[in-house]
């Protein structure tokens, strides 16, 4: 192979650079070919100066850092672009453009670093003709095909330091504190935030709660001389016949942004229940920062997959970790159902036998 190329797409998660260091450093140790980073996702195909190259020397050093240093795009899908024309803002086609854009930039390979969305669209432009390899990325941990995801480990202990933090403010006022966490469709982050850091109530996407049932296990626990909680609720739960919270609409190239849930169990706690009740919304904080231990283990692994799957011809498949082995496996598979919370795993089963309420 003569020119790599490697892009990161979607929201960022802990792990990107690590990621982007292990597969530059796999192509040029194996196969010393030359290598470059696409910016701000699929936009680096088809706009000016979007492509910049990668060497040993300008991934030295990123192995800790947060974010991607090629940055990323939630609005990048090549298939429905927003552009403005004569001041009306319009949706259009330009996958053609990307698929030209590979013979124009001389690339033999693109790695591929995203979430569900930005794999869809790997799949759509490899079935147009793209030599792609998918890597998993996101912090909830939704993606199908692998046991886990990079940038969800450090989600998670985020999370668990903030309920840690929680906890002692919650006992010191005698209050319920309510932390809303990420989690579109998925309660990973929550349930397992949770469960570690020993919170009381715990709503998840995957099982419609009662507000009722929240109550309840507040006031169980202030007639047994514990007159304060700790509750998580993922952004993305739903009450039993309600909807989901959003801050604002969707449209043709991004999703519906969620929030707000947290905030609406904190006022009924309050309004409906006397309790004194304060809501956190710990938002993007779960995305910054440096990656944990385990997740630079991991993106570091699915790097240096990535690129020698990349090497070998691979292409339009996705690495992925099965058990404690990372294997590759066709997008399509990694695709066909997105991963939720097992409601009959040992997980939930744990949660429920501590006294945890999922609000059911």
């Amino acid at each position: 192979m003569k020119r790599l190329g490697i892009m990161t797409g979607g929201g960022d998660a802990p792990g990107l650079n690590a990621v982007i260091r292990a597969a530059v450093k796999t192509a040029l140790a194996l196969d010393d070919c030359e290598v470059v980073g696409l910016r701000d996702g699929f936009d680096g195909l088809i706009e000016v100066g979007g492509v910049r190259p990668l060497t040993a020397e300008s991934v030295r050093g990123i192995l800790p850092r947060g974010g991607t240093i090629l940055g990323t795009a939630n609005r990048g899908n090549p298939f429905a672009r927003q552009v403005v024309r004569d001041g009306v803002e319009i949706t259009i086609d330009v996958s053609d453009q990307v698929v030209n854009a590979f013979d124009r930039l001389g690339l033999e390979g693109l790695i591929v670093v995203g979430g569900d969305g930005t794999l869809r669209i790997s799949r759509e432009l490899h079935e147009k003709g793209c030599p792609i390899v998918g890597v998993p990325k996101t912090i909830d941990n939704d993606v199908g095909g692998t046991d886990v995801t990079f940038g969800f480990d450090t989600a998670v202990n985020v999370a668990v330091e903030a309920l840690d933090r929680l906890h002692t403010t919650a006992e010191a006022h005698h209050r319920a504190m309510v932390l809303e966490v990420m989690g579109r469709d998925a309660g990973f982050i929550a349930l397992h935030a949770g469960i570690a850091g020993g919170a009381d109530v715990i709503l998840i996407p995957e099982i419609p709660f009662r507000y009722e049932r929240a109550l309840e296990q507040i006031q169980q626990r202030a007639r047994g001389g514990r007159p304060y909680s700790v509750l998580v609720v993922s952004e993305g739960a739903c009450p039993v016949g309600g909807v989901q919270r959003y801050r604002s609409p969707g449209d043709e190239s991004v999703a519906a942004r969620l929030g707000g849930m947290g905030l609406e169990v904190a006022d009924y706690l309050l309004r409906i229940g006397g309790v004194e009740a304060r809501a956190t919304v710990l938002g993007h904080l779960q995305r910054g920062g440096s990656p944990t231990a385990f997740d630079r283990w991991l993106a570091t692994r699915f790097g240096g997959a990535a690129a020698r799957l990349a090497l070998q011809g691979g292409f339009g498949r996705m690495v992925a970790l099965r058990g404690t082995r990372i294997v590759d496996i066709p997008l399509s598979e990694a695709l066909e159902a997105p991963r939720r919370v097992d409601l009959d795993g040992d997980a939930v089963l744990t949660a429920r036998q501590l006294g945890v309420s999922l609000g059911d």
